[in-house]
């Protein structure tokens, strides 16, 4: 499926993101762990997961020890649950990041929520300390389905939720969904579909399911259970694809669909190769040049920061032409595309880039590359590593 022309307003938010500075806080705790999960999470039970306080000085440590100023366009809490912290908490560290770094007046302030931890008092304390976009793991409205992923809320809790946050003044609700569960039919995802268009969400993210090494769901597979298959995935991008639009959500990436003015901020300076700080276990972050990425473990981040010392287990300096290249396979998970540039150009030269446009999984527009068939856009990406400095 095909978005034509390329939109001139995507055109320049695409440029727009890429000098806009943000910020990640990763907030690990969960009340357990989904069976597709592989992210830095610790759930209920396991050790450190009753420390939230001690995790969030640590946090607002790491924080202090990043240097400022770097005035903040956009912050995303994620996860792991963020909400399972109290607001004060959230708040105390929102306040670390301002009196740190400095925040737009209009800084898109974001959090990640289960539907079974909202409720009106928290949503009220949240939209009190600044957060005015909420993002809900909804994942779907089929029962059977949410099941299978391990969530633990109901079809009706989401969509309190999403009423709750309405009533709380929030000015962009995100709905969260996964596609492609074994278990899930056509008939349901179109009902999970109806449901969530339904609640008219200025935001709309969808991910294909995807088998994870080391996950509980990959070693149910690789004990002869049914694995996502790629074609059901891709029928239900379409299908949701057409309704979103059908209602006014624009795609401007991948897996994302947004009323004009409620594109997520964070995630547009990321894939723009824009600079942003980022603090927690296993969190990344990009500044001046550096990709840099903390410890996973728990204890070990709160240990270093404790000690005064950044929690890193690694970095990487880009270079010219690997930023160059990085930006570019980047910017292809834009719906707008991203300039040729050398890398492009030398790309769209090749073979394996010739074979792509006869077969148009990728287009050449304008002076722009984009991917036609967007869940090919991993296959695209890797396909440019090809290219090297020489070529250019």
């Amino acid at each position: 499926m095909t978005d034509r022309p390329v939109s001139p307003d995507s055109v320049a938010l695409a440029a727009q993101a890429s000098s806009w500075r943000s910020a990640y806080v990763h907030v690990p705790f969960c009340a357990r762990r989904c069976p597709y999960c592989d992210f830095a999470v610790v759930a209920a039970g396991e050790p450190g997961a009753e420390e939230t306080g001690r995790y969030v000085d640590a946090l607002i440590g790491e924080i202090g020890l990043e240097s400022g100023p770097f005035p903040i366009e956009a912050v995303n809490f994620g996860g792991g649950t963020p909400t399972r912290l109290d607001p004060h908490d959230l708040e105390r560290i929102l306040i670390a990041l301002r009196d740190r770094f400095g925040l737009a007046s209009d800084a898109e302030v974001s959090i990640e929520a289960n539907p079974e931890d909202w409720s009106p008092r928290y949503a009220a304390a949240l939209r009190e300390a600044g957060f005015n976009r909420v993002s809900f793991g909804v994942q779907s409205f089929d029962p059977e389905v949410l099941a299978y992923l391990g969530r633990r809320h109901s079809p009706d809790q989401a969509e309190r939720a999403v009423t709750v946050a309405r009533s709380a003044g929030f000015d962009t609700i995100n709905i969260d969904l996964i596609y492609g569960a074994p278990v899930e039919t056509d008939p349901s995802w179109a009902s999970t579909v109806d449901r969530a268009l339904t609640l008219g969400p200025e935001h709309l993210s969808a991910y294909a399911l995807t088998v994870e090494g080391g996950t509980e769901l990959s070693r149910s597979v690789r004990d002869g259970a049914p694995a996502p298959d790629g074609d059901v995935q891709a029928d239900r991008w379409e299908s949701l694809a057409a309704a979103a639009s059908s209602i006014g959500l624009v795609r401007y990436e991948i897996s994302n669909w947004a009323t004009p003015g409620h594109a997520c901020r964070y995630n547009l300076s990321t894939w723009a190769m824009g600079e942003f700080v980022a603090f927690g276990t296993g969190a990344h972050d990009h500044r001046d040049g550096t990709r840099a990425r903390n410890v996973r473990r728990l204890d070990a981040y709160v240990e270093r920061v404790e000690r005064g010392e950044r929690p890193r287990s690694g970095s990487e300096h880009l270079d010219g032409f690997e930023r160059k290249r990085e930006r570019f396979m980047v910017g292809l998970r834009l719906a707008a595309g991203v300039e040729a540039g050398s890398v492009g150009t030398a790309f769209l030269e090749s073979a394996e880039g010739r074979r792509l446009l006869d077969a148009r999984v990728i287009e050449s527009i304008d002076g722009r590359v984009r991917v036609g068939r967007p869940l090919l856009t991993d296959l695209v990406a890797r396909s440019v590593l090809s290219v090297s400095e020489e070529d250019c």
